[in-house]
């Protein structure tokens, strides 16, 4: 029974309590975000959906400083209009947009270097935003897009901000979450990350969606046995939002399901979560919790998540994958900057 009521906690919203419903040593609601005075956040795709939910929550338990990185301006002025009249105009003036496209690593690595330039500490970086379920389609250094965005991106965002998280981690405890989702049990069973032409193939909507969300589990768990074993203070996890009504569940899902989208944009719409209880599980990994390396679903239960995501030799061939990839698209400037970790 505690198992049904899990996956209507991780899933569901609206009418449905999760918090109520999830194990008691499990539970969690955004009321209980600790005070972050005095802290410094970082956060992708922070100006709609999951990320405007945890932004609106960062700046309501009065965080100094939030940079969000997304791509539009047009929106990114009006999730600042709307923080402004939900948190107060002095909270929302703690934020610092930033455009950045994810799946342009040069630029993405100078953003990263922007912010460092501009404060010195990060305790939180929450790699949220993401291509949702939609059709293949390659980014312009010929990557498949939805790898390129959501997650060889975030790999640059973090491996060059990691001097400002180390450093921070000297005196306090930092937080990296990757959004991830219950998706990835949809990445083909034979994922080997040993090729451009592999993350090439069309593998359908959720297949390509599945593996890009495979990726951050991996990464996280990865991270969390390199990095948290040396640097303890800092804490890696990745999360599974539920279904959330957003942009993507909403409208982005008739492009690669014209007919069969609207059973998720208009038939589940009185079931899902809004971008307030998506946002919980991610700020439970992003503020609250003592572990690492974990898959953390909402409110903050502990899930084990597929074969393949436990596949630790398959998160060490998807860095080095990555590692390459990066060398040969960008040539020696990311790669020569330590990204992926080749030092921690």
């Amino acid at each position: 029974m505690q198992a049904v009521k899990n996956t209507i906690a991780e899933n569901l919203g609206k009418n449905v309590s999760g918090h109520e419903l999830a194990p008691d040593d499990s539970k969690f609601s955004l009321e209980e975000v600790p005070n972050l005075s005095g802290k410094v956040a970082v956060i992708t795709g922070g100006t709609e959906g999951i990320g405007y939910g945890c932004s609106h929550t960062l700046l309501k338990h009065n965080i100094e400083k939030l940079f969000i990185i997304s791509l539009s301006e047009d929106i990114a002025s009006g999730a600042i209009n709307t923080l402004k009249e939900q948190v107060g105009e002095e909270a929302a003036k703690k934020v610092e947009w930033m455009h950045c496209d994810l799946s342009d690593w040069e630029q993405t690595g100078k953003t990263a270097s922007e912010i460092s330039s501009k404060t010195d500490r990060v305790d939180i970086l929450i790699n949220n935003a993401g291509r949702g379920i939609m059709s293949a389609q390659l980014a312009k250094n010929g990557v498949d897009l939805h790898m390129a965005q959501n997650h060889f991106g975030h790999v640059v965002l973090t491996s060059h901000l990691l001097p400002l998280l180390k450093e921070t981690a000297k005196k306090d405890k930092v937080h990296i979450t990757n959004q991830s989702s219950n998706a990835h049990e949809n990445a083909p069973k034979d994922t080997k990350f040993e090729s451009v032409e592999e993350l090439n193939q069309d593998l359908g909507p959720m297949g390509q969606y599945g593996r890009s969300k495979l990726a951050a589990i991996l990464f996280s768990k990865y991270l969390a046995r390199h990095l948290t074993s040396k640097h303890p203070n800092i804490l890696v996890n990745a999360t599974h939002p539920g279904v959330v009504e957003t942009r993507q569940s909403a409208e982005a899902i008739h492009e690669p399901y014209p007919i069969a989208g609207y059973a998720v944009s208009t038939l589940a719409a009185p079931f899902k979560k809004d971008q307030f209880e998506g946002a919980v599980s991610t700020m439970f990994a992003a503020t609250k919790t003592e572990k690492s390396g974990q898959y953390i679903c909402p409110p903050a239960i502990v899930e084990k998540g597929s074969e393949l995501a436990n596949d630790d030799a398959l998160a060490e061939k998807l860095m080095d994958f990555t590692w390459k990839v990066l060398k040969e698209k960008t040539g020696s400037g990311i790669a020569d900057q330590g990204c992926p970790f080749k030092q921690f």
